[in-house]
């Protein structure tokens, strides 16, 4: 039961329980709030040397936005972290307007930007 619960509570946290995120930032994205918490996440690729801003491999980030909370693995692509699960790409190589594209089909990009 334990056990369960603490599922259930990493789901609505969005992280594992007691996990606290290495960063919050808060954006517009096309107009509505989005928060994004960037996790470090189990370290499972240690040779691989991409660790910019402090993200290794096993990272991820969790959005919310307009009601849907995205937990994103981080990628092992060369220069500023990005996060993609493969139909949702995120990335902060901009801080006051970052990247945030959806695959359906087509690319849709969604225009975002710091939130004062």
């Amino acid at each position: 039961m334990a056990r369960l619960l603490s599922v259930l509570l990493a789901l609505l946290l969005g992280g594992p329980v007691g996990a606290a995120p290495l960063q919050v930032d808060r954006y517009r994205c096309e107009g509505d709030p989005l928060e994004a918490r960037v996790f470090a996440g189990a370290v499972d690729a240690i040779a691989i040397p991409n660790i910019s801003a402090g993200t290794p491999p096993g990272a991820y980030v969790v959005l919310q936005w307009r009601g849907v909370s995205l937990q994103l693995p981080r990628t092992n692509n060369a220069g500023p972290p990005s996060y993609t699960d493969g139909r949702w790409w995120w990335s902060v190589a901009d801080a006051d307007q970052p990247q945030f594209r959806q695959r359906r089909g087509a690319v849709q990009t969604y225009t975002c930007e710091r939130a004062d």
